[in-house]
């Protein structure tokens, strides 16, 4: 967006929740930018930290866990950047102006992503460590391929 243009909230988008309002998901509904698949059973039933030990994508606890409302106010904030740049498709705005704003949108999901990276290695990882054995392997490897398509992103 450049300085001469006015700011201006995202059009709805039908069967979406207006910014800033949401609701509990259940298990009808996918939110894929802020609620995530597990989101619903998560809902349901919150098992303890054990039930998650060596369980690659199992219901939380995760690492995330004890930032999740900051979270998701976070991916709400890039969703109405997203939004904003169909807007400003739709609104014929300047191809320079439109790429600024997918690189400011693109550098807030890098910022996202390595965030829950970092969360990743000190909740699920160190709980690996303290493990030992082949949990520790298969946590490290699995941390080493996400930093790969952090990269290749």
């Amino acid at each position: 967006m450049t300085t001469t243009q006015a700011r201006t909230e995202p059009e709805p988008v039908p069967g979406a929740e207006p910014h800033g309002e949401r609701t509990a998901p259940d298990a009808t509904t996918s939110d894929a930018v802020t609620a995530g698949p597990a989101a619903a059973a998560t809902a349901a039933a919150v098992p303890s930290a054990d039930a998650h030990a060596g369980h690659h994508g199992a219901p939380g606890p995760h690492g995330y866990s004890a930032q999740k409302d900051a979270h998701l106010k976070r991916l709400r904030r890039i969703e109405g950047q997203i939004r904003g740049l169909q807007r400003m498709v739709d609104e014929d705005v300047y191809c320079i102006d439109v790429l600024t704003q997918v690189s400011a949108g693109t550098k807030a999901l890098q910022s996202f992503a390595l965030s829950l990276l970092e969360e990743h290695l000190r909740h699920c990882v160190a709980a690996a460590a303290e493990e030992g054995g082949t949990e520790l392997d298969a946590k490290v490897a699995e941390a080493t391929a996400a930093i790969g398509r952090l990269l290749r992103s």
